[in-house]
């Protein structure tokens, strides 16, 4: 692990989580819970397994990352944020809100899983009519279908297939994106291969702020 080697409390935390993958890594154990070493290297699409262990060992011995035996049946090692990790979670809240107008870029090559779309709506979406009975979206992108909830006026996000959703979205994730957080129009979207099925209202009552050309 490479040190700045300044008495600064940004450096010392970047000495711990800024080298390459390591906040993903936080990411995917924040985003997934428990998870077994095969699940990490799955998440983090790109990344050499000796590298991994490498980070996770680094994240261990700063007291970030802690590992335990899973009895059986899984009967295999699990690894998990300490309460120090946890404390990283409005970190990464901020970047997934921060890094928004970034996700109007996707490039050829660019993975995409649920998860980490996920993770982005449910910092970023409202209820707009909270008074109003509850509605279910179901967003059929990356590699499962997200589901999103109004529910006493907050949203909940849950991957998975719905029962019967008022709202369905399918299409490509970067203008489902752009729809979902008001950075497209309905119409632009749709001309970007989105389809809409049901209510478009339910999607109206969920929607980011201000729609803007994306």
């Amino acid at each position: 692990m490479r040190s700045y080697d300044e008495y600064c409390s940004v450096a010392k935390s970047l000495d711990v989580v800024g080298d390459r993958w390591t906040l993903l890594i936080v990411r995917e154990l924040a985003l997934r819970g428990r998870c077994r070493y095969t699940d990490l290297r799955n998440g983090l699409p790109g990344i050499a397994t000796n590298l991994l262990a490498d980070r996770l060992r680094e994240l261990e011995q700063a007291g970030v990352v802690a590992r335990e035996d899973a009895p059986p049946p899984i009967a295999t090692t699990l690894f998990h944020l300490t309460p120090r990790g946890e404390e990283l979670r409005p970190v990464l809240d901020g970047l997934f809100r921060w890094g928004l107008p970034l996700m109007t870029d996707q490039k050829p090559g660019d993975a995409v899983q649920s998860h980490w779309l996920a993770g982005a709506l449910e910092e970023t979406l409202t209820d707009r009519s909270p008074e109003r009975p509850p509605v279910e979206i179901e967003v059929r992108t990356g590699d499962e279908p997200i589901i999103i909830r109004t529910h006493d006026g907050a949203i909940r996000i849950s991957l998975g297939v719905a029962n019967d959703p008022d709202t369905t979205l399918t299409g490509e994730a970067r203008p489902i994106m752009g729809l979902l957080l008001g950075l497209l129009e309905l119409d632009a979207a749709q001309a970007a291969g989105v389809r809409l099925d049901g209510d478009p209202t339910a999607l109206d009552r969920v929607r980011g702020g201000s729609p803007a050309a994306a």
